[in-house]
């Protein structure tokens, strides 16, 4: 299993929670603000297809573990640990913004064939009335 995600550029480096989905179908948040979260429904780090990563971009208390995440850049290095010590590295491809409205589910959860990996937060204005941001970052990553 995913223990630890470090991500050198943007200063993360973070034990992982183990996320679910809830009853509405939408990946539930990692309930520590300052740590990021593996979808444990999902693909492992390093096993062929996509695995996600997701992380709060801040918390009333301040920046969240991936409140940098939107600056990430093609080429940076992640890495993810896992329990028995072996680390899978990937390389960020692309960084991109969607309304939460129209987010790319498959794009994002569809099967590749390749290890991929995909860190998620929030971005955008903040809706007060609904309580959370109405857009989501996603960095896509490939192994090697």
């Amino acid at each position: 299993m995913p223990v630890e995600l470090t991500i050198p550029s943007i200063g993360v480096r973070s034990r992982l929670e183990r996320l679910a989905t809830g009853a509405d179908g939408a990946l539930a948040a990692p309930r520590d603000p300052a740590r990021a979260g593996w979808y444990a429904g999902g693909v492992r780090p390093g096993d062929p297809g996509p695995a996600v990563i997701a992380g709060h971009l801040d918390a009333r208390s301040g920046p969240g573990v991936f409140a940098r995440l939107a600056g990430l850049r093609a080429g940076a290095a992640v890495l993810v640990r896992d329990a028995e010590g072996r680390t899978a590295r990937f390389t960020v491809d692309a960084v991109r913004s969607y309304p939460k409205a129209r987010f790319p589910t498959a794009e994002v959860y569809g099967t590749t064939p390749a290890p991929e990996l995909r860190l998620i937060t929030c971005a955008g204005a903040f809706d007060r009335a609904r309580g959370h941001y109405l857009d989501n970052v996603v960095a896509y990553a490939t192994m090697g």
